[in-house]
């Protein structure tokens, strides 16, 4: 039996928002029946109470379980709010910054990738680091691992300069895959990648796959700046193989449509 996940990122709700997009994705929902969302950061645009309340309310309005962890745009945009308490809003409407969700067969954790006085880059700690691998390990051999964060690992070159990556990347991967993670997701540069760990690390034959996906940012899409699109990812999981579903929304319908499938081994 397959296991959806719906990755949502990059919301950015209280810049250019757009109220069709909610229906047309409660419809895509009811067609493939994810089981879960995971929503990879910048929920709001400016981290005020009123664009937490309304990216919660848009949220929790799908009928699914939501893994939210936040981005850059989710906390104070001004001082001293953003160092003094950057995590109050959100930790407010979701409880906590580094959430855990355990079902059968399959464990997500959010992992908070912000710091205050990093305005695009992210960093993560050594012991959230060991945090994910306390959480990881202690699942079954056959759980399904999922990690998110916001800021991406890898991704399109179109907008590098501004859209930094987490620090120190290749010490955060390795840490990841050694934790036991399968699928590693995050959002960031509003543009879709995706890659399995072969596909950038030398193989020697026995290590495991891990999937890095990155995916498009759902809001504020500037339509002069190229390298900004509109979209989300569907993960399909079951005991042999991943599948990545792309989606992007199609102006001219008002829809969303499929525009790209992957498909990955789980055990290689």
């Amino acid at each position: 039996m397959k296991t959806r996940l719906l990755h949502l990122s990059d919301l950015h709700l209280g810049a250019n928002d757009r109220p069709e997009i909610e229906p047309a994705l409660r419809a895509l929902i009811g067609r493939l029946e994810p089981a879960l969302i995971v929503a990879s950061g910048d929920l709001t645009h400016r981290g005020r109470a009123a664009q937490h309340d309304r990216a919660a309310a848009f949220l929790r309005a799908l009928g699914l379980p939501v893994v939210a962890i936040p981005g850059n745009h989710d906390i104070p945009y001004t001082f001293p709010a953003r160092f003094t308490r950057p995590w109050a809003e959100f930790e407010r409407v979701w409880g906590t910054t580094q959430p855990v969700h355990r079902a059968d067969g399959l464990v997500v954790l959010g992992l908070n990738s912000v710091r205050p006085w990093r305005h695009q880059s992210g960093r993560l700690r050594p012991a959230q680091l060991q945090h994910a691998a306390d959480v990881l390990g202690a699942a079954g051999p056959q759980t399904f691992r999922v990690v998110a964060l916001h800021h991406h690992l890898l991704g399109a070159p179109w907008r590098a300069r501004r859209k930094r990556p987490v620090a120190q990347r290749n010490r955060v991967l390795a840490a990841l895959v050694d934790a036991g993670a399968d699928l590693i997701l995050a959002g960031h540069i509003h543009q879709g990648a995706v890659s399995e760990r072969h596909e950038f690390e030398l193989a020697f034959g026995s290590e495991r796959s891990v999937v890095v996906s990155i995916a498009p940012g759902l809001g504020q899409p500037r339509p002069h700046r190229r390298g900004e699109a509109r979209g989300l990812h569907v993960y399909g999981i079951d005991d042999e193989w991943l599948e990545v579903s792309t989606f992007v929304w199609r102006e001219s319908t008002g829809d969303w449509a499929l525009t790209a499938e992957r498909r990955f081994p789980r055990f290689t």
